[in-house]
Formats: C-alpha cells, structure tokens, sequence
C-alpha cells in the first residue's frame, strides 16, 4: 500500500500511476484517500439525508447548474409542497413554479412535473432503474441519469460531473491540459467503489469542492471547460423575468410585456416566447401570454 498521508502521497501519487499504471494498490490507495477526507470533512446536505428514487430525482435536477447552498433550501420546501410523484405529476405548473423560484433555469421546473406525469402513468408511481430508461425524460442526460441511480438505488454508475472531474484531472493528469473526459472516464470505472457507489461518489465530490478552493484552475484544464456568459441582458434573465410576470399578474398582453421588461429588440423577445411556448411554459393566444396550465 502507498504512504496515504501528507505531501509525499500527493507529490508521488502520480509517479508511481505512471510508472505501474492503475494497479489494485493504486486503487485502493486513491480510494483510502479520498475516504480518508471524507470521514473528517463530509458536507450535510437534507438531500442526502433521506435517499428515497423521488428524492434523488428532484435534488439531481436541482443540482443541475445550482449550488447546493441554495439547493439544500429549496429541496425542503419542495419536497414539502409536492413529496411524491403523484402529489407533483397533479400541481398547476404555477404553483411549481413559485415554489422554484430562486432556482434558475426554469425549464427544469417543467421537466420535473413531466417527469412525474410518465412516472406516474407509465411506471405505476416507481422510478425505473435503467439508466436507458431515464435518459428518455426530458432534462436527464447520461450523467444525470447515471447519477440518479448511483444514488437512489446504491448500484454502481460510471460519470462525471464538476468535482469529480476536478478531482481525477488533480490526481491522474496533472502535467495535462486538456484533458477531455474520455480519458477520465476509464480511471473513473476501475477506481469506482462498487460496495458502496453512493458514498465514493459523495466523498469524491466532497474532496473537490475543496480541490476548487485549493486548485481553482483545475476545471480549465479540462477540453469539457466553458466560460459561462454573462447574466445580465441574456435570454436567460429575460425569461425568468418574463416568467415572474406572468406569475404575479396572470395573462398579459405581448405590449405590456415589452413594456414591463423594457425589451429593444422585439425579435429577440418574440423568438423567446417561441421557445417558451415549444418547452411549455406558456401559451399565447392572439396576442396575450398566460402560464401554461
């Protein structure tokens, strides 16, 4: 077994990986470190308190592009509100938006409601366990998917998300720059602790979220890093400001809108109340906008 402790372990790690490639003692030295950390500095979330399919699947969502900080907050008053599939799959979309609020990305608002409906009607009330099978929902990628069923179930997945990346670029391509995520995701398989998936994955994540204080470039060196573009002035705030209307005053006139949100360009607004209405957030009937129902 390799020294665990201390810089040598850190400075040597990747010497010795390159040297014998990923041996069975190089997994299990990797995996008694991360765990090492995770037994002293293991984060408390509410969502992972209580682990049932329908929880996972609203706080995987949520976690799409939200920080857990705010997540953690608004996963409780959700779960609250709306805490089973059926309770959820029957709410207005204009009450599950209220309760979204502060989360962003409505979309995934809309997603979950639909979710729960073919959950529902489809899979008598039980979230399947096919990864396959997820990935057919709207907003649920391969990622997402897989995570779902790491955590919901305990079975063993093979993904990526932020801080995993974070943590494997550290350890296994530390001379590397962009590093693409196929040649993460064989390390990720081999080094994945198939007793206990959901834990590895949570001690994983833990350790880098403290990789992105110590290592903030990290992320950069992978090929998957985008900047993200500014707030302000962005489709996204004008959505999300057109959706706050809409739930405080109830059907609005196209003009009142422009108006209200001070939109210049007409063409911009229209093609996002396009979309808006493709995702099914709204409908627009002559010329006025309301939730969709």
């Amino acid at each position: 077994m390799l020294k665990i402790s201390g810089n040598i372990f850190v400075t040597d790690f990747y010497k010795f990986f390159k040297e014998r490639g990923l041996t069975l003692e190089i997994t299990n030295s990797f995996r008694k470190y991360i765990y090492g950390y995770y037994k002293t500095h293991k984060r408390k979330f509410p969502f992972r308190e209580n682990t049932t399919p329908y929880n996972v699947l609203i706080s995987e969502v949520m976690l799409q592009q939200t920080q857990t900080g705010r997540v953690s907050e608004k996963f409780l008053k959700f779960t609250r509100k709306f805490p089973d599939f059926l309770t959820l799959s029957q709410a207005p979309l204009e009450i599950i938006f209220k309760e979204w609020k502060g989360l962003g990305y409505n979309r995934r608002a809309v997603a979950l409601k639909k979710i729960a409906e073919i959950i529902v009607t489809e899979y008598d009330g039980k979230l399947p366990k096919s990864i396959e099978t997820l990935k057919s929902f709207p907003q649920i990628g391969h990622n997402t998917a897989s995570s779902i069923i790491a955590f919901a179930f305990n079975i063993p997945t093979i993904f990526i998300e932020t801080n995993i990346r974070r943590v494997y670029i550290y350890f296994f391509f530390p001379e590397k720059n962009n590093v693409n995520d196929k040649e993460i995701l064989p390390i990720v398989k081999q080094t994945v602790d198939k007793n206990n998936p959901r834990e590895w994955y949570y001690a994983l994540m833990d350790y880098g979220v403290m990789l992105k204080k110590s290592h903030p470039e990290l992320n950069k060196r992978s090929s998957h890093y985008r900047k993200q573009a500014p707030f302000a002035g962005s489709s996204r705030q004008i959505r999300g400001k057109l959706l706050d209307i809409l739930m405080r005053e109830g059907p609005v006139d196209i003009s009142k809108i422009e108006q209200k949100i001070k939109v210049v360009n007409t063409k911009k607004l229209k093609n996002i109340l396009d979309q808006l209405k493709k995702e099914g957030f709204i409908d627009i009937k002559a010329d006025t906008v309301k939730l969709a129902e």
